[in-house]
Order: C-alpha cells, then sequence, then structure tokens
C-alpha cells in the first residue's frame, strides 16, 4: 500500500498531464458528438451520435474522478502515512571531537613500551531531547538492556503527525526505523525494542517526532548497551 502512494506522490505532475491531455481528446470527442447530433436527421445517425456522446461524456467523468482521487491521495492519504515518504533525519557528527593537546614526549628506555591514550567520542546524554515534548525516560543513557525492551518517553510537538524511533551503531550514520505511531504520547509506552537479534554492544536510540506538514524534529538521541539476555535453564 506504502509503495503504490509513493508510486503516485512521486509522478503527480505526470499522472496530472496524461489525465488533462486526455481529458482534451475526450472533451474534442464530445463537442463533435454534439454537434452532429443536434444537425442528424435520420434516427441511425442521431443513435450513433448518441453513442459517442455518451461514451465521451463517460470518460471525461472517469477522467476528472481520477484527478479527483490522485488530489485527495497526495494531499491528504499520504502525509497521514509514516513511511510513504522518507523524510532525512538530522544525524549528528559523531566523529567531531575536541582538540587534545599532549604534553611532550618524555624519552624512554629502551625496551619499554609506551601506552597510547585512545579517544572515544561519547554522545551527551539525552543529546536533542525537550522535556514535555520529545524525550526517552527509559531506557537511560548509558543503560545496558536486553530482550524485548520498552521504550517510554515522550512525543508530542505543535501540529504533531506521527513519532518514530530509529537505531544505529555510534560509528554508523544510517538510522533503522524500528518503530512508529501516529498518536501524541505524553510520559507513556512509545513501543517495544526487540534487541534479541543485535549483536551484543553500543547502540544509539533515537526518536523523531514529524508534523502534519512533514517537517522532522531534531532527533532525541541517547545511547545504551545490548548485551545477551541470561536464558533461565528450563526446571525439571
Amino acid at each position: 500500500m506504502e509503495e503504490a502512494i509513493s508510486f503516485f506522490r512521486a509522478f503527480e505532475l505526470w499522472i496530472y498531464l496524461l489525465l488533462g491531455l486526455g481529458g482534451l481528446y475526450y472533451l474534442r470527442k464530445f463537442i463533435l458528438a454534439w454537434q452532429e447530433l443536434q444537425g442528424a436527421s435520420f434516427g441511425l445517425e442521431r443513435e450513433s451520435a448518441q453513442s459517442r456522446l455518451n461514451q465521451s461524456a463517460s470518460a471525461l467523468v472517469l477522467l476528472l474522478t481520477m484527478a479527483v482521487g490522485e488530489f485527495v491521495l497526495v494531499s491528504f492519504i499520504a502525509p497521514a502515512m509514516p513511511g510513504v515518504a522518507p523524510l532525512p533525519t538530522p544525524t549528528l557528527n559523531l566523529l567531531a571531537t575536541a582538540t587534545i593537546t599532549l604534553p611532550a614526549a618524555i624519552p624512554q628506555p629502551e625496551g619499554t613500551l609506551t601506552a597510547t591514550p585512545l579517544l572515544i567520542p561519547e554522545l551527551p546524554s539525552g543529546s536533542g531531547c525537550v522535556p514535555g515534548q520529545i524525550e526517552v525516560t527509559m531506557p537511560q543513557a548509558g543503560e545496558e538492556v536486553s530482550g524485548i525492551v520498552p521504550v517510554v518517553g515522550t512525543a508530542d510537538l505543535p501540529n504533531f503527525g506521527f513519532y518514530k524511533f530509529e537505531i544505529k551503531r555510534p560509528s554508523e550514520t544510517i538510522w533503522l526505523t524500528i518503530q512508529a505511531g501516529n498518536t501524541p504520547v505524553q510520559g507513556g509506552k512509545l513501543g517495544d525494542w526487540d534487541t534479541t537479534r543485535l549483536s551484543p554492544g553500543d547502540y544509539q536510540l533515537g526518536l523523531v517526532v514529524v508534523d502534519n506538514q512533514a517537517q522532522a524534529s531534531e532527533p532525541c538521541v541517547i545511547q545504551v548497551r545490548v548485551s545477551r539476555a541470561i536464558e533461565t535453564p528450563a526446571s525439571p
């Protein structure tokens, strides 16, 4: 269904153009049939002209109905469906780190190893979150999660359209949408996050709210660590 709506939205102008050309063609046939009907003197001529007139009128009504359907589909139905028009999700520049000046190297005796500090960019807790509008309260930033994780928070901006939450690795730039909803949420459950198929490690969870004009908010991003769920052995 979403693929079909995306098609009609992508080729909206071409569809209107084809419908317009078809309308002009059948309008000309309608006028010619009407003129022929007015000038017909015999019954067979009148019947033939009337048949062509009816066919042209039916085609015009059909084309008009298709044009109205295309307008309603693109203007009202498509904006209300999450995922029909992929929206650009702002991403954070995780590679940008502060420049650190290290002290001058101290000569080391031969045969000794020098430890090199490893700089790991860290994501601020709750980056892009606005309390009462867009925030994730559970899980919390830095928390270790496993199994089916309930995501709790708030997604309620003016002119609310829908919300979605996405995940990615800290080193990645492409977000993967895992849940969406079309009802505003205030301090409630946004959905469930199934981590059972993910490899253990650090992940970023981003909440994005889109308004009814298809404008996406800055994502509310937290970073958590996914671990393997501990399986409880079945009792004998």
